[in-house]
């Protein structure tokens, strides 16, 4: 990839994360266009911009990144709700780094190479990882749904949702493991997991529970090694 936009990326980096304090992103929340620390913010962007190159040369693509800096935050400020909020962070990083590798491809010609989309490693690649998704998550919930220990109104609430996506998380952890033969980081993921599910079993005092954990855990894990090992084979990772 190429250095100046490696550069362009992390002065971005640096500037929406890094130096912009909370107080910064609530005044601008409240404020929205009236707000002072919008624009401070976009100047420290165009300053970033200078320091990470260490050449006044690039001020017009630093004047053009702040530019449209400020119009995606302006936007983002004036349309942003409580509802949206989720949503128009991600949307809003989207458009920054868009615009970042557009300004760069005008002002550098700079050209991202696109051809490991139309190989079949890539398309292969990418079907393991959503099967181990949510097709993943729906078919291990038919086979133990049988062993559903009953609920207790006593115990401890979690999360909504939350068992599904940490075993979305895990098994795409694995998959990336074993997909760079760090094989042994699989094993610390299984005791890491054992560990924070230790104390609630312990204080849950129930073997139902005990053992539908375990039988989801380790069918997870398996599911998730197998899928990786057939990957991996296939694809000569």
């Amino acid at each position: 990839m190429d250095i100046i936009l490696i550069k362009l990326v992390i002065a971005h980096l640096i500037g929406d994360f890094f130096l912009q304090p909370a107080s910064w992103v609530k005044d601008k929340e409240t404020k929205k266009l009236k707000s002072g620390k919008l624009y401070l913010h976009v100047l420290v962007h165009v300053v970033l911009i200078f320091l990470v190159f260490l050449n006044f040369g690039i001020w017009k693509v630093a004047l053009s990144i702040g530019i449209i800096h400020l119009g995606i935050d302006a936007l983002k400020s004036v349309f942003q709700t409580k509802k949206n909020a989720r949503i128009l962070f991600f949307a809003d990083q989207v458009l920054h780094f868009g615009s970042i590798v557009w300004i760069w491809h005008i002002f550098y010609n700079g050209y991202l190479d696109s051809s490991y989309l139309n190989e079949t490693k890539t398309w292969i690649l990418i079907s393991g990882v959503l099967f181990l998704t949510m097709p993943t998550s729906i078919m291990m919930k038919v086979i133990i749904a049988k062993w559903l220990p009953e609920s207790n109104d006593e115990s401890p609430k979690s999360l909504q949702n939350a068992g599904k996506y940490i075993g979305i998380l895990e098994r795409a952890l694995i998959f990336v493991f074993i997909l760079t033969n760090h094989f042994e980081a699989v094993g610390f993921l299984l005791g890491a997991k054992s560990i924070f599910r230790f104390g609630d079993l312990k204080e849950a005092h129930d073997l139902k529970l005990t053992e539908y954990v375990l039988i989801g855990t380790l069918l997870s894990f398996g599911i998730a090694i197998v899928v990786s090992l057939f990957i991996a084979g296939i694809t000569g990772k």
